[in-house]
């Protein structure tokens, strides 16, 4: 079955997670560094083919009364060029996942505060988890 690439999108460090292939369980799968747009796509795409990935969830930054924020319109930005893969591309509200994640990572003695690419990957899986338990039937 394929699998789905949860995003964790930022200026400097894009987070991945991978379900597994039966789409139940989202793991921490690796932190991009955000050198440009183009080495940035062509990582992704690689990543596509080697994990059989069929559909992106990219979590969407919004604020707190659930409005774009600044942040918001540069996911949507990359929405757009994430879509020359050809892929599905679903949104997941992220407000908080970086926070539960770093949470989750201080309960597993894991140390946070070098640790950016660790949090970011960890969102990743929170988002794409949260896309998996909606969409699970």
């Amino acid at each position: 079955m394929a699998r789905a690439l949860g995003i964790d999108f930022g200026e400097k460090r894009v987070g991945l997670a991978l379900s597994d292939r039966l789409n139940l369980i989202a793991s921490p799968y690796k932190t991009l560094q955000h050198k440009s747009e183009g080495d940035l796509l062509s990582k992704i795409k690689e990543i596509v083919t080697d994990k059989e990935v069929k559909i992106f969830v990219l979590g969407l930054p919004l604020n707190m009364k659930g409005e774009d924020s600044p942040q918001t319109k540069k996911v949507r930005k990359f929405k757009k060029l994430l879509s020359s893969l050809n892929l599905p591309i679903v949104y997941e509200d992220e407000r908080f996942t970086s926070v539960m994640a770093k949470n989750s990572l201080i309960l597993q003695k894991v140390k946070t505060g070098d640790n950016k690419s660790e949090i970011d990957r960890t969102a990743a899986a929170i988002i794409l988890q949260q896309y998996l338990d909606k969409n699970s039937n």
